[in-house]
């Protein structure tokens, strides 16, 4: 299985936190959804529609593996996030332990090897300019 790094589980689950917290989210709409969003709107104007989908589509096959409950969720062809069926049958992801932040972590760290970390972060600090990077070396940060 594809692990990710603990300290980008630690960041995206901050930043569900935050997101939970700073949004009035509806009833059954997660933090996780709300964060592939804003990270959708920058992330098109970097690499496009194709390639966020692209990019979104491989960090839930490999969230899925450790993951059970993102096992019907879906990526649309504009890149955003869906559930098939009605919102009755949708689990919570921000409820179920670490589940949806394995998916923002996946994604977080396939968009890193594509176009560096600290590329990824200043992406991560232009929607959250709170967000903890603890497990960055002295080096990265200085170039932040």
């Amino acid at each position: 299985m594809n692990q990710v790094a603990p300290e980008m589980l630690d960041l995206a689950l901050w930043l569900i936190a935050r997101e939970s917290v700073d949004g009035e989210l509806p009833e059954k709409v997660s933090g996780t959804f709300c964060i592939c969003e804003k990270l959708r709107g920058s992330l098109v104007t970097l690499v496009g529609a194709a390639g966020y989908r692209s990019l979104l589509s491989r960090a839930l096959s490999l969230a899925k593996k450790d993951a059970p409950s993102l096992e019907d969720l879906q990526v649309k062809e504009d890149g955003s996030l869906a559930w098939p069926g009605t919102l009755e049958l949708q689990p919570d992801l921000d409820k179920v332990p670490h589940d949806g932040a394995r998916l923002v972590a996946q994604l977080l760290e396939l968009l890193a090897s594509f176009i560096g970390q600290s590329l990824t972060l200043l992406l991560v600090r232009e929607s959250w300019p709170g967000a903890p990077f603890n497990y960055i070396n002295s080096t990265t940060e200085k170039q932040l």
